[in-house]
């Protein structure tokens, strides 16, 4: 069986919520990246870059980083997350980029954990703010790539794994969502993967 390597509330839900609307079988083990069990030998030896989200297949084999992840998914166990049209998929690859790399790297990163980066309050402070600016400024980029759909490329897909994580956190952090995304986020919310595993979604 498939083993979720996940912390909750962490960027792992949106892998967790790909497994769930693939509608598939799979254990969770919980990996609290609050309390760095993250760099624990034991986690260390399943996956050395002491990330999550990782993902154990059956054959032993560890998959890492989101996007390799949820690519996987899309390819192996929901064909119905990923897109069949070669520019679309190609563009599903782009937004998923563009949220991890830079709506999350960029912007939550500085955010929720300044602390990591600079020790002074006044620096952590600055760091901060800049990363409210790029988390605002990835959000309407993201609004404009929803513009009237339902998901992120029209039907559901692995994209909107990323998509659900990225406007959860913003919801928490207190951003106001274009309304597009807004919706988005409660369509995506009212999924019945997602409402069958929500105890795995908070910390």
């Amino acid at each position: 069986m498939l083993t979720l390597f996940h912390s909750p509330g962490s960027c792992s839900n949106g892998i967790l919520y790909l497994l769930d609307e693939a509608g598939i079988a799979f254990d969770t083990q919980v990996v609290n990246v609050r309390t760095g069990e993250q760099n624990t030998p034991e986690y260390r030896a399943q996956n050395p870059k002491g990330k999550v989200p990782a993902l154990k297949l059956k054959d032993g084999t560890v998959l890492t980083e989101f996007q390799s992840i949820a690519y996987w998914i899309g390819q192996s166990l929901a064909p119905q997350l990923w897109p069949g049209d070669l520019m679309v998929q190609t563009r599903t690859l782009a937004a998923l980029d563009f949220m991890v790399g830079s709506v999350h790297m960029r912007g939550f990163t500085f955010v929720k954990v300044p602390q990591k980066f600079v020790s002074d309050t006044d620096a952590q402070d600055a760091l901060r703010s800049h990363g409210r600016t790029q988390v605002e400024n990835g959000l309407n980029v993201l609004s404009e790539m929803l513009a009237d759909q339902e998901y992120l490329m029209g039907p559901i897909s692995i994209a909107d794994g990323a998509l659900f994580y990225i406007l959860d956190w913003a919801a928490a952090d207190g951003f106001e969502l274009p309304k597009n995304l807004a919706s988005c986020l409660t369509r995506l919310r009212a999924r019945a993967g997602f409402a069958n595993s929500k105890g795995l979604y908070s910390s």
